[in-house]
């Protein structure tokens, strides 16, 4: 049994691996099969996470992360979390391939996923021509007309990213002002290859089998119009990724976690959550760092104060259990 399982691979999860790791826990982090470490994955140059003054791309700040973690004694675990067992003195996390993993606490930090707009083609044009992602698909819109959804900072920077391939970008939002920070705005406002459409919701995607374009509606007086494409993106923020404990945890009105004051606590004894699962706010790497240590920190302390004999049941050599 461990001391603690930590479920998630960004910055939440790993620097609370980190600290966990250098506590002496010996934490298992679940990483999952197909998205270790997080969003960040799919980021391009990551200019404002401090001590790296020439920016960093998201992927190898992820490596880093991942590599400082193992070497404090981390066990990474690819595969995903498919139930947990929150009640009791003993946690229990069971992952995709049927084993059940044991331990005296659990650090949730599953982080966000990108929104969807909601719209029946979605599913059907997911890769044929629309995406959530610009950094692992934009190498295919090459001198190619495309648009992107949303007005914050994700959008600004999926839209100047594409600028790289795309002979055309439109940025279509639902009003006339951005939620973008400025240095983000001003960067696309001096792209000459992009285009702002203000005033605009995506009301269908166009295409069978193959992005063809948008129906619009316009906000303000309610008119329809049609825009010529071949890809589109969407960027409009992202939502917590807290379905596996819907009614094991409290929540906030915001959909997060709830915890208790500014520490990483939440409902359940032994159970603590990090990074954007608690975080309607600020949502930024740095942030979810902090959070994370904070976690790894809080478990520590929880863990210290157990019964010795308790605590010892975990410091035999850590295997899965029958499930």
């Amino acid at each position: 049994m461990r001391h603690t399982i930590i479920i998630g691979s960004g910055p939440a999860g790993y620097t609370a691996a980190i600290y966990a790791a250098r506590g002496g826990l010996k934490p298992l982090l679940i990483a999952s099969s197909v998205e270790v470490g997080g969003e960040l994955m799919n980021t391009t140059e990551i200019d404002n996470f401090p001590g790296f003054p020439e920016g960093i791309m998201g992927p190898e700040l992820m490596g880093h992360f991942r590599a400082q973690a193992e070497r404090f004694g981390t066990e990474v675990l690819l595969d995903d979390v498919v139930s947990l067992e929150l009640d009791g003195d003993v946690k229990r996390v069971t992952v995709g391939n049927g084993e059940v993993y044991e331990a005296l606490s659990v650090i949730f930090a599953t982080g966000s996923a990108y929104r969807k707009l909601g719209l029946p083609e979605e599913e059907e044009l997911s890769g044929h021509g629309m995406s959530w992602c610009a950094t692992c698909d934009g190498f295919f819109f090459r001198k190619k007309t495309i648009a992107v959804v949303g007005g914050g900072d994700s959008a600004m920077e999926e839209a100047t990213f594409l600028t790289k391939f795309a002979d055309k970008v439109y940025v279509i939002h639902r009003s006339e002002t951005l939620r973008a920070s400025k240095a983000m705005q001003d960067r696309a406002f001096e792209n000459p290859k992009i285009e702002f459409i203000w005033n605009k919701t995506v009301e269908r995607v166009n295409g069978s089998g193959q992005v063809t374009g948008v129906t619009l509606r316009d906000t303000v007086d309610g008119s329809v119009s049609e825009l010529e494409l071949e890809g589109l993106f969407v960027a409009i923020g992202s939502d917590p990724r807290t379905h596996l404990v819907h009614g094991q945890l409290d929540f906030t009105t915001e959909g997060t976690i709830k915890v208790e004051g500014r520490s990483s606590r939440t409902s359940k004894r032994g159970v603590f959550a990090a990074g954007d699962v608690v975080d309607p706010t600020y949502r930024q790497a740095v942030t979810a760092a902090g959070s994370g240590a904070a976690a790894a920190l809080d478990a520590e302390h929880f863990l210290a104060a157990l019964p010795k004999e308790l605590l010892a049941s975990a410091t035999a050599e850590p295997t899965a259990v029958p499930a």
